[in-house]
């Protein structure tokens, strides 16, 4: 029985048949690429979420390749996504972890990947055609540990940074794979007989949305409901839907995320149980992602689309639903922070053609406007002392983070760099305020459509110091607009997105 067992394994390797192929994680199998490669493994641990892959291989390179491949086989563009190390010394300073895309499991196929060498080289590799020469776009950066690689029709895309920064990027034009392709993880060692390691987490394969998204945009992708660790910058998807949820809030015990969904429903997500249910709003159903928790917890502040109001109205209702009160007698009116005393709340309002920031009192009043800058004001909210309300503006050219005394006075710009920076969300201990960053190439400064390329970027409260990327994402409008720190100041929520209609 050995022996028919090793004619047969020598008989699928003759023919090009990957050995191993059994489904791990996300992905439909494993194999070693390459002809009488010495046998590579994978493994996927479900408590983090990673993948640990060990290859041999002579290298990924000249006309052909021997290596450890986890693939997946798929239609259309995508996004493809991890933060990669390699695990132990190395023996060769050539060996490779990344992402990989193949027009079949043939060693000689064409091919495209986004790769880290062990000496930290960090490059585009590709081969046109079946047995052709490999050729390399290499970056001008090293040791890239986040790895991104996207398909546009036949334009490839390669995104890398090291964890913190944010990318740096390079495009390969009119390379022709087919419409289905291999997508997955590599890892070779560049030595036939040495096996080495790789473990990639936070893996993720998105479909983006088809077409160019704007402010106009249906939000009709699916989401991914994310946790995030701030100190290690683990993520975890703890609730994922084919349709639109968006603008989660921690609840102040910890036990709870809320958002709305795309039918404007306000829900909410045990953390312990995974289970979801609706909160009664009563009448109001048209609920927008601008919506906050009160500091005491025990309130909920929402943003409701009202015809005959003007568009977005602000209500208020206890924290596990009840009779919404009305506070803004018209709209647009979008709220964004509670003041820590529980007394008022701050909004962004359209009076008379301008979006302004807006202080109004929590159960109803005179509006008192805070801002009065040319052009947009947006997401304010504020510090848990109540000394300032940060808030997002356009006035000095980009979108960028300024800060106010609650009055309105000693108005101070906060970040000043080259992104589109919107909601900044302070955490609970107040040292740290967490945003979203758009890029200037994809988004003009006054919209946060869905759908782009953002960060997720941290700084210090007083704005000293250089911003760190936490999170890569592709998102944009929902995915933090809304305060979202965990109570304990050690974790953020936030959405992702993909189109999961065809899964």
């Amino acid at each position: 029985m050995k022996t028919l067992c090793a004619i047969f394994f020598i008989f699928i390797s003759m023919l090009g048949i990957p050995a191993f192929s059994q489904s791990i994680g996300i992905f439909d199998g494993h194999s070693d690429v390459g002809t009488n490669v010495k046998p590579g493994s994978a493994d996927y641990i479900p408590a983090t979420g990673q993948y640990i892959i060990s290859g041999a291989g002579y290298n990924v390179w000249f006309n052909h390749d021997e290596f450890q491949y986890v693939w997946k086989k798929i239609k259309g563009d995508f996004i493809l996504y991890t933060r990669a190390e390699f695990l132990g010394p190395w023996v060769d300073y050539h060996r490779k972890v990344g992402w990989m895309v193949r027009k079949s499991l043939d060693g000689n196929s064409a091919q495209v990947n986004a790769v880290e060498h062990g000496d930290g080289l960090t490059s585009l590799q590709f081969r046109r055609t079946t047995n052709a020469q490999t050729e390399e776009h290499r970056m001008k950066m090293k040791y890239a540990n986040i790895l991104q690689l996207e398909r546009k029709g036949n334009r490839y895309i390669m995104r890398a940074a090291v964890y913190g920064e944010p990318f740096q990027t390079d495009t390969l034009e009119n390379l022709g794979l087919g419409d289905e392709v291999y997508v997955g993880l590599f890892v070779g060692s560049h030595n036939s007989d040495v096996l080495e390691t790789g473990v990639f987490g936070d893996v993720r394969i998105s479909v983006p949305y088809k077409g160019e998204a704007n402010q106009q945009t249906p939000m009709t992708l699916g989401s991914n409901l994310e946790l995030m660790d701030i100190a290690s910058g683990v993520r975890e998807i703890v609730y994922q839907v084919p349709y639109s949820i968006q603008g989660p809030n921690w609840s102040n015990d910890g036990k709870t995320i809320y958002f709305n969904n795309s039918k404007g429903i306000l829900q909410k997500f045990d953390l312990a149980s995974k289970k979801m249910e609706d909160v009664n709003t009563g009448g109001v159903k048209s609920n927008n992602n601008d919506h906050v928790i009160s500091f005491d917890g025990k309130m909920f502040g929402l943003s409701s689309f009202v015809k005959d109001l003007g568009g977005s109205i602000i209500y208020t209702v206890p924290i596990d639903g009840g009779i919404p009160n009305q506070v803004t007698p018209k709209g647009p009116s979008y709220l964004h922070g509670w003041s820590p005393d529980g007394k008022d709340l701050v909004f962004c309002g359209e009076r008379n053609g301008e979006f302004d920031v807006y202080k109004i009192p929590a159960t109803g009043g005179k509006e008192i406007k805070l801002t009065d800058a040319k052009g947009l004001d947006d997401g304010p909210e504020y510090t848990p002392d109540g000394k300032y309300i940060y808030f997002n503006s356009v006035r000095s050219g980009l979108m960028q983070i300024w800060r106010m005394r609650p009055d309105g006075s000693d108005q101070e710009q906060v970040t000043n760099d080259d992104f589109n920076n919107w909601f900044a969300h302070i955490s609970p201990d107040g040292k740290w305020l967490v945003y979203l960053s758009f890029l200037k190439e994809e988004t003009p400064a006054g919209i946060h459509p869905p759908y782009k390329h953002v960060y997720i970027r941290m700084l210090p409260i007083d704005g000293k110091g250089k911003p760190k990327v936490l999170a890569y994402v592709y998102g944009g409008q929902g995915t933090i607009n809304t305060p979202s720190w965990s109570p304990d100041s050690k974790r953020i929520a936030f959405v992702s997105n993909s189109d999961m209609s065809g899964q």
